[in-house]
């Protein structure tokens, strides 16, 4: 099995690092990797669901859909991360067992004392850790998880607690566990990069024949090109979100009034509202200004200021109405 310790910390790459030597790999590999702070969402999730996307926006801290399942992550400097690639028979790729036992004898040496859970996360003194999710290609899963180190779990948990808005949807959602860091169960451990250095020693007696392996040029090349046409995209972190409807109050001549949006592949299909609300020109110029548009802030925001004085002539306040939306 080769062994890859990813220096690259640009969590666009590091994501389409591992759909391409998924693919195109030299066979079984084991990988540790760091992220820039940023949430990573499961492939079947609708994102704004998952995340607080003002708190995210502001902090500018990108939000990217992996291709393996699961729930929602925080990745930053204090927590590693990692990764298993295997070659298995079809009709038992779905194993976490097959990669969970040999991290936990990995902690076990560390004198941790660690446990997995239902959802094949590790649990150290009841308290999350790590949460792992897989993907299948061909003959081929990949297996990946978190381990938080000395996470800013206030940061984690901004993050990743949602705005409030209603969704209704058949994406997965994630299932919300207490959080702790791995530093105060290791007193001699001040740094995550002392840890990294104890986690592959300790990797290596569980996971023997360990080959160093490094990216290529070439690798590289085509990574960064997979980061920029689809990881980097709004099209693939948010519009490939599961269809949904998800219910806003805006304010109409000074009244609260709810409206459902339907969107579907990242547009706005739908708009619907109460039935005594229909006949109204404020729901009729709705629908005008942003059925069959993309749900995404730049896009709407450019409509609200083209349309501004007949959005404000029909009742609404244009200067709330992106913040209501988002």
């Amino acid at each position: 099995m080769f062994f890859l310790n990813r220096e690259q910390t640009n969590p666009y790459f590091n994501l389409a690092a591992e759909e391409y030597l998924l693919r195109q790999g030299p066979g079984d590999m084991f990988m540790l990797w760091q992220n820039e702070p940023c949430v990573v969402i499961g492939k079947h999730q609708n994102a704004f669901a998952e995340i607080n996307y003002r708190y995210c926006r502001d902090e500018k801290i990108p939000v990217i859909r992996r291709i393996s399942g699961g729930g929602a992550v925080y990745h930053g400097p204090g927590n590693i991360n990692f990764s298993f690639i295997k070659t298995v028979e079809k009709e038992n790729a779905v194993d976490f067992s097959r990669f969970l036992k040999p991290m936990m004898e990995t902690f076990a040496r560390l004198g941790l004392a660690v446990t997995s859970g239902k959802r094949n996360d590790l649990y150290i003194h009841g308290l999350k850790f790590s949460g792992n999710a897989e993907h299948v290609y061909r003959d081929k899963v990949l297996h990946h998880g978190t381990i938080l180190f000395d996470a800013n779990l206030d940061v984690l948990n901004l993050a990743l607690t949602p705005s409030g808005k209603i969704f209704t949807d058949k994406a997965v959602k994630s299932v919300r566990s207490k959080v702790t860091n791995l530093k105060p169960y290791l007193p001699d451990i001040e740094t995550i990069d002392e840890f990294t250095t104890l986690l592959i020693q300790s990797a290596g007696q569980s996971i023997p024949e360990l080959q160093p392996f490094s990216l290529s040029d070439s690798d590289i090349h085509n990574i960064n090109s997979l980061a920029t046409e689809k990881y980097s995209t709004w099209d693939w972190n948010f519009g490939y979100s599961p269809q949904y409807i998800f219910t806003v109050s805006l304010k109409v001549l000074g009244e609260n009034r709810e409206y459902n949006f339907t969107v579907k592949n990242g547009y706005i299909i739908d708009i619907q509202a109460h039935e005594a609300l229909k006949s109204q020109k404020a729901f009729r110029l709705l629908q005008s200004c942003f059925a069959g548009r993309q749900f995404r802030e730049e896009t709407l925001l450019n409509i609200i200021n083209d349309r501004y004085n007949e959005l404000a002539d029909a009742g609404f306040e244009p200067e709330s109405l992106l913040s209501s939306l988002f």
